[in-house]
């Protein structure tokens, strides 16, 4: 799957005044550079978009803890039917919602390589510079596990599906590596944010090595999945009504697979570190290339 579009940067507008003032000072090609603060891009109308799409997500939540999942529940006395279908069912959700705000001029968005994603026993390791990132990882992959937040685990509008498709609360300490390692085991597909929050702009991205402890107890593959938001928007640092200056461009790009049996040659903590600091390195370096 393969979106993308990117606006043009106008040109630099300058009244008479200003060009008489500065002649002697402004070049051809300063004219010619881009506003790189003006609005463009139908700016109310995606200051509304926004909103709705917010609005939209907590509704869908809504209905699908109220209405989808007790009657899916109802369905099927099999628990990893019930457990498949409710994944499958948030996998849809998202996938509609980053359709709703890609239709509405809110985004554009290019994702690389997806049809890599969903294999048995892998663990997909991605940066998180942006509240919507999880909804674009689990948009491509119909059959997934996670580890969530906490507060998202709680959350009235997704607590519900959230148990439903049994994901994993982040909050469990040695019990949740223990959880994602079974999960890897039994053959799932999980999704991991090392970093375990939102990267704040203008930092670099910090591993902690629990991605890495999980993935060398249980993956049989590891995929790295390397986003990038520009503008940035959606950070940990800025409310939601700050929306950037043009119509923001995700990309994620899926990147070589990572055979875990590579780092398994060490007693366990020192092949965690290992491997974290190769994750760490590789993440720095494309992202920078980003």
């Amino acid at each position: 799957m393969c979106l993308a579009a990117r606006a043009g940067f106008p040109a630099r507008r300058a009244n008479r005044a200003d060009l008489a003032s500065t002649r002697m000072e402004v070049s051809p090609m300063d004219l010619a550079m881009p506003s790189v603060n003006r609005r463009r891009d139908a700016w109310p109308w995606r200051l509304f978009a926004t909103g709705a799409s917010f609005v939209m997500f907590g509704l869908g939540g809504v209905i699908l803890c109220a209405l989808v999942v007790p009657v899916m529940s109802l369905l099927s006395r099999d628990a990893l039917v019930r457990r498949r279908r409710a994944r499958a069912m948030v996998s849809r959700a998202f996938w509609l919602h980053v359709q709703f705000m890609y239709r509405t001029g809110v985004l554009d968005f290019r994702i690389d390589g997806a049809e890599r994603l969903g294999q048995p026993g892998q663990i997909i390791v991605a940066n998180h510079p942006s509240l919507i990132d999880v909804v674009f990882l689990i948009s491509q992959i119909r059959d997934t596990n996670c580890i969530v937040k906490a507060s998202l685990w709680n959350n009235p509008c997704m607590r519900s599906a959230a148990r439903a498709a049994q994901y994993i609360s982040s909050d469990g300490g040695a019990e949740m590596l223990e959880q994602a390692a079974d999960a890897l085991r039994e053959g799932q597909t999980l999704v991991v944010f090392p970093e375990g929050t939102r990267t704040r702009p203008g930092t670099a991205p910090e591993f902690p090595r629990g991605a890495a402890a999980i993935a060398l107890r249980g993956a049989r593959v590891i995929t790295p999945v390397f986003i990038t938001v520009t503008p940035s928007t959606l950070t940990k640092a800025e409310p939601w009504y700050h929306i950037p200056y043009c119509r923001f461009v995700v990309q994620l790009r899926v990147g070589e697979a990572i055979n875990p049996a590579r780092f398994n040659d060490a007693p366990m903590p020192i092949a965690t570190r290992r491997l974290n600091a190769h994750l760490h390195q590789l993440f720095l370096k494309e992202l920078d290339a980003s």
